[in-house]
């Protein structure tokens, strides 16, 4: 009589065959859907349909800031420095006093015309009362013809010392005046070159400090020649009409401006060194952000397409060779490979230039998943997902 530990053992094992027999089954079952991935199921791809649009093509280039106006400050007499009335860093007016010299020859010198001046025009008075009595005395003969031309000549003579007088006068005015030393435009001044007590000479080399006008400044880029011709080129054909877009900044650390610029002009001679020619942007700068000499980059349209392609990014891969390849899902429904040619990106897209046509739906999102021909489920990017289908009823024991 077998014991209750063999029979156990005997049921065990016949549990377990039928649990393979089972699995078995089910793997059969399974093998026997249709062609396309494992089990017969479609792959799951997401795709984008391209859509033709207008689009500005921009280009990035390199540029340094620089004052829109730059005043160098110097003196223009001799003297020596008595106050700075200023503070460095600081913004100034037009007009705005930043150095008194010492004046006191030059107000001396004033002094003197000014009694050179009163000297001669007691002169003038007295050689016009002189002439008018000598003009009603030769009338009747009481004096000589020629005594009334002196009297004449003499007047006229006091009448040009008068005039050479006041001249002194103001000349003296303007040199005393320049003992005061002005800021010739407004913007933020820089240091000082010199303190109280310095000697200054009138148009010495060295400057007394440096104003610059920040707002706007001025940022110079460099573009190629081969781009520009390459653009009108583009231009002439049709392809690209001219944009008039404004320039955007982009500042060191990668951060946008937030004021755009505006291109002010081109440069007409092309650098023998370089290749390349200057543009001019004109920015805004209330907040006086952009200093002079920043490394900055700016985007400068340079023309707008219609009938454009984007493809997104990650929609495109390519060889060792380089060459680009998009997976596209056909009117079939099976993944077909296509050879692109792509030119610049434009944000996180790439510009299109043969191979796609508008209505082709690129492969974005599944590619690891999926091989040429191969059926599948094609989901547009951003669409809402399809609602999943009601759970069948169990079935009764």
């Amino acid at each position: 009589m077998p014991s209750r530990k063999s029979m156990s053992y005997k049921a065990i094992l016949t549990v377990s065959v039928l649990a393979l027999a089972l699995a078995a089954c089910g793997k059969g079952g399974d093998q026997q859907g249709g062609p396309g991935g494992p089990g017969g199921q479609k792959g799951q791809v997401t795709v984008v349909t391209l859509k033709p649009e207008t689009i500005t093509l921009t280009r990035e280039l390199p540029g340094r800031t620089s004052a829109s106006l730059i005043a160098e400050v110097r003196p223009q007499v001799n003297g020596i420095v008595e106050k700075r009335l200023f503070t460095e860093g600081g913004l100034v007016r037009a007009g705005q006093p930043l150095y008194q010299l010492d004046d006191k020859t030059y107000a001396a010198d004033l002094e003197t015309a000014r009694a050179t001046l009163a000297r001669g025009e007691a002169a003038l008075n007295s050689a016009r009362l002189n002439a008018r009595r000598s003009s009603d005395l030769v009338k009747i003969d009481a004096v000589s013809k020629q005594d009334d031309e002196t009297a004449v000549a003499t007047l006229k003579q006091s009448q040009a010392d008068v005039s050479a007088g006041r001249a002194s006068v103001q000349s003296a005015s303007v040199i005393l005046g320049r003992a005061r030393i002005t800021s010739p435009i407004g913007g933020r001044i820089g240091k000082s070159a010199v303190t109280q007590g310095a000697l200054v000479t009138a148009n010495q080399a060295e400057p007394l400090a440096v104003v610059q006008q920040l707002d706007p400044v001025h940022v110079d880029i460099s573009q190629s020649s081969a781009e520009l011709l390459a653009l009108r080129k583009q231009i002439a054909a049709g392809t690209l009409t001219e944009a008039t877009t404004p320039v955007t900044i982009l500042l060191e650390d990668g951060s946008k401006y937030p004021i755009e610029g505006k291109l002010a002009f081109s440069e007409v001679t092309v650098d023998e060194g370089t290749g390349s020619f200057l543009l001019r942007v004109v920015v805004p700068n209330p907040d006086n952000i952009l200093m002079p000499g920043m490394y900055v980059r700016a985007l400068v349209g340079t023309g707008v397409r219609q009938n454009a392609l984007l493809v997104p990014q990650q929609g495109i891969s390519r060889d060792p060779k380089g060459a680009a390849t998009a997976m596209v899902v056909n009117a079939k429904g099976q993944v077909e490979p296509r050879e692109v040619q792509v030119s610049q990106a434009i944000g996180d897209k790439w510009l299109v230039e043969g191979g796609l046509k508008a209505g082709d739906k690129v492969i974005v999102e599944g590619l690891q998943k999926i091989g040429p021909g191969m059926p599948v489920d094609a989901t547009e990017k951003g669409a809402a997902p399809a609602k999943p289908a009601a759970a069948a009823a169990a079935p009764k024991q």
